[in-house]
Parts: C-alpha cells; sequence; structure tokens
C-alpha cells in the first residue's frame, strides 16, 4: 500500500509521464511520445515515487512494470486524465456549432425500428449533420462505447457499469408471434413449454428480457422447446413466416405483419414482457454538443 511520508504537490505533467511509462513499459518509449529528454522521464518518476515515499515501477531488463502501488495510483491516473482531457475538449469547444459526424451505435430494434425516423428528423433540424448508424447486439454495442467507437448506443440491456452513463429512453413490449395458421390465440405458461420455439442469440437485449420474464415464472430458457437461434430480427420474424417456429419478438417489429394477417400474436395468461431501450455514454468521454443535442432531441 502507499506509505505515509511527506506531501508535496503532485504535479499534473508528473501524472502524465507516468501514465506514459506504464502503457508504454519504457521509459526511453515514453521520453519519445512526450517529446521530453530520458534523464526528465526519470526525475518525473523519482518526484512521484518521493511524493508517496514508495516504489510505483519495477525494471525487468528493458520492460518497466507498475509495481502494486503503481498500479494503485495507475487507476487513479487515468481518472486524471481523462478529466484533462474532457476540460481541454469542454473549453475548445464551447463555439462549436451542431454538426459533423455523430456516430449512434444501437441494438437491432431501436436500430431498425425506432431510430431512422428520429435521425431523419434531426438531420432536418440540423441539416450540416452527417448521421452514421451501426447496429448490434447490446452487448457489441456496450463494448463500442467502452472503445470509443460510437458517440452514444442505444440498447435493451440495463447494463452495470461503472464506465457507463444509462438514460431510460423509451418503452418497449415483447409478444410471442406465431404463423397465421397457428390453431391457438391463447397459452397458458405450462403450454409454453410444448411449442416450438425461436430465440435471439445470447447478447442481444430481446433474449436478456425473455430470460428475465421466464426467471419470474420459474422457468428456464433451456426448459422450453427451443428449435432454433436467430441472429437478427428480421431474420427471426421471416422464420417465424416460414413456420419454423414461434418467437418472442419487439411489437415494433410485427406491428405491420399483424394488421396485415400475416402473423398472428399468442397472448399468454399471466404478465406482459416489458423492457426499457436506453441511452448509453462513456462516464469518461467527452460529449461533444452534437451528442448533446442529439441526445436532447431524441428524449424531449
Amino acid at each position: 500500500m502507499l506509505a505515509a511520508g511527506k506531501r508535496g504537490e503532485m504535479e499534473l505533467k508528473y501524472i502524465e509521464v507516468f501514465c506514459a511509462v506504464v502503457e508504454l513499459k519504457s521509459f526511453s518509449r515514453a521520453a519519445k511520445a512526450l517529446s521530453l529528454t530520458q534523464p526528465t522521464i526519470s526525475i518525473h518518476i523519482k518526484a512521484l515515487e518521493d511524493e508517496f515515499s514508495t516504489k510505483l515501477l519495477d525494471r525487468l531488463g528493458r520492460t518497466i512494470m507498475p509495481t502494486q502501488d503503481g498500479e494503485i495510483l495507475y487507476r487513479y491516473a487515468k481518472e486524471i486524465m481523462a478529466v484533462k482531457e474532457n476540460a481541454r475538449l469542454a473549453m475548445s469547444r464551447l463555439n462549436e456549432a451542431v454538426s459533423g459526424r455523430l456516430v449512434v451505435g444501437a441494438s437491432t430494434i431501436p436500430g431498425e425500428y425506432i431510430l431512422p425516423d428520429r435521425l431523419a428528423a434531426f438531420k432536418s433540424a440540423y441539416p450540416d449533420v452527417y448521421p452514421v448508424l451501426r447496429i448490434g447486439d447490446s452487448h457489441d454495442i456496450h463494448q463500442s462505447v467502452l472503445e470509443g467507437k460510437v458517440d452514444l448506443g442505444i440498447i435493451g440491456t440495463a447494463v452495470k457499469d461503472k464506465n457507463i452513463i444509462i438514460r431510460k429512453f423509451v418503452g418497449d413490449e415483447l409478444i410471442l408471434v406465431a404463423p397465421s395458421t397457428f390453431k391457438d390465440t391463447v397459452l397458458r405458461e405450462n403450454e409454453l413449454r410444448t411449442v416450438p420455439l425461436l430465440v435471439r442469440e445470447t447478447g442481444s437485449g430481446s433474449r436478456t428480457s425473455l430470460e428475465n420474464h421466464l426467471k419470474k415464472i420459474s422457468t428456464e430458457i433451456d426448459d422450453l422447446r427451443i428449435v432454433g437461434e436467430i441472429g437478427s430480427s428480421q431474420a427471426l420474424i421471416q422464420a417465424v413466416k416460414a413456420g419454423m417456429g414461434l418467437a418472442f419478438v419487439s411489437r415494433r417489429s410485427v406491428d405491420n405483419e399483424i394488421r396485415q394477417g400475416i402473423l398472428k400474436q399468442i397472448r399468454l395468461k399471466g404478465n406482459m414482457i416489458t423492457r426499457d431501450f436506453f441511452i448509453i455514454t462513456h462516464r469518461l468521454r467527452f460529449n461533444t454538443r452534437l451528442c448533446r443535442t442529439f441526445i436532447d432531441f431524441i428524449t424531449r
């Protein structure tokens, strides 16, 4: 643990140098990346070690690795550097226009059935915006937000991640659908185990919502008669139309097919399966004015 000792003023530059050495595993590479001399790097690291009265780095041959105390400092140092970068971006973008490239990641239902209309309305209100919509399952979009590949994500799972800020967006309902020729219109809970079911892949919000509902009625997904796993909502709907099985899908995705009599909703005895979609952003990344304006636009 960090030892108690003399406490001076820890300079931000020392923290920047320390992070660079840990990440690049080398004094010389850190010096090159920061345009400093190697002796200057050593002086800054020595100043930090004196500040905390502990050794922060081990020299293993040509490789530099953080000690246990160094690992603790590095976790906080990364947050300090993220705050510094966010402050710089915030100050540089105070007067920026609502324009430029907006990259939105979305799981299947919001991506295919909710966002296109809202992106079109946003583009109409802000013509200088260039929207990019990337669709994947909820897990993939969560990862894309963490890695900075998208400005924000919209998913059907309430992720528990300290690095993610999550806001409720809109509600949804999962319904059981069948081909129009299916004889029943209502199923009891015990009858659900007997019908052939198609499901989405693990990682999708629809699959997670279904599994959570089943647990409430003391049922596991393996207790059901699963006849196939389909990797997208549209493919799942097409498979139901073809008579491959029944499926739980978002009501938003099959409104037209039900109205036209191509598919029918099979009602279940008991509670409805409801869920929410969520907007997720990275806690430590700076949200541009464009990103903030879009979130305000689609949630007002």
